[in-house]
């Protein structure tokens, strides 16, 4: 985990946000994700909304920015569907075409790069393009069924098992892809997060020369940051929490940490430390053997974010993972490092 000393908003040009739990939850904002952004505009950072979620199309989801409350235009928005059909166009014959398992992002996408859209498999589609639509309905899986069963390119926007929602996590792409999959023993290529095709997209449409990717999942977010050799900003505001984190494997592990966005406006500290000791900030971890003993150094109120006790537990616990050692107990040697690892639950062995 790196550090730096000025905010991430003058060290990178570009933001490559994740929408769905670090901007909004649904159709509901993210407390202060709004004004946070505006804030990183301000400081000179542009901004790329960047979605798995192949549903919407680039102005469907600026409308939603803007009514969440931060103002986006439709060139800001880079979507799975977009990755998609550059992947497809650069496959297949101009105009060919290519049965459509999705909604009108998908469509729209496919039109922009010149493919056909089709519905049925009697149309000869030469390939079968599948993403997110909460209105997938069996009669259109039983055509993508038939067409990928005469053996034809099958590829998904994104694999992603659920979606975040206010309710909890729903049935995402990849559910929908594993009922395909399950008919015909199929699996197919995709091109969503953590898919570097899906990064080259980002970059290419908002011009990015030293961007920053922001995501609350490690296995599409961080995961893609690391594939494309990106620098990474995990946020706590959608599905990772801390216990997580310090499982991850090593395509898992974030850059930075902050608990939304408006991590962006601020320095980091930087995790050091080698052998038994890690530090970080006025934290710090030591190793003894497979446990992990944290402390946080006076003076009280030092840890600006609240997160230097994680960051360094994080850093010592991939230590031991590297080493081929599972964490067996985490423990704070004061009050105060008990209260932080009771307030994220890390008491017991992560995991």
């Amino acid at each position: 985990m790196i550090g730096s000393h000025q905010p991430l908003a003058t060290r990178y040009d570009v933001a490559l946000l994740d929408l769905d739990g670090v901007v909004y939850l649904g159709e509901q904002p993210v407390a202060g994700a709004a004004p946070a952004l505006a804030s990183a505009r301000q400081a000179g950072m542009r901004l790329a909304f960047v979605t798995n979620n192949a549903s919407r199309t680039p102005d469907q989801v600026a409308g939603l920015l803007r009514r969440v409350g931060v103002p986006a235009a439709a060139d800001e928005v880079v979507n799975s569907a977009q990755a998609a059909a550059h992947y497809l166009a650069d496959r297949l014959p101009a105009g060919a075409a290519v049965l459509v398992l999705g909604t009108t992002g998908l469509i729209d996408a496919l039109v922009e790069r010149g493919l056909t859209p089709v519905f049925s498999a009697e149309e000869q589609p030469a390939a079968v393009v599948q993403g997110f639509f909460p209105g997938l309905d069996w009669h259109a899986l039983a055509e993508g069924a038939v067409a990928i069963g005469r053996g034809v390119p099958w590829l998904a926007t994104n694999l992603d098992a659920t979606v975040p929602s206010p309710r909890g996590p729903l049935p995402g792409n990849g559910s929908l892809v594993a009922a395909l999959r399950h008919a015909t023993g199929r699996t197919p290529a995709a091109t969503g997060k953590p898919d570097p095709a899906m990064h080259a997209e980002s970059v290419e449409r908002s011009q990015a020369r030293n961007p920053i990717v922001v995501g609350d999942r490690l296995d599409t977010d961080i995961e893609g940051a690391r594939r494309a050799d990106c620098d990474s900003l995990l946020v706590f505001s959608g599905v990772t929490d801390p216990a997580a984190l310090l499982t991850a494997p090593l395509l898992h592990r974030p850059d930075y940490l902050g608990w939304d966005v408006s991590a962006l406006l601020h320095p980091h500290p930087e995790v050091t430390g080698a052998g038994e000791l890690v530090g970080c900030g006025s934290a710090r971890v030591r190793i003894s053997g497979a446990d992990l003993l944290l402390s946080l150094e006076p003076p009280a109120g030092t840890d600006g974010d609240g997160l230097d006790g994680v960051r360094a537990l994080a850093v010592a616990s991939w230590r031991l993972l590297d080493a081929g050692i599972a964490v067996s107990r985490i423990s704070g040697a004061e009050a105060a490092s008990t209260q932080l690892i009771e307030r994220f639950g890390l008491g017991h062995a992560p995991g």
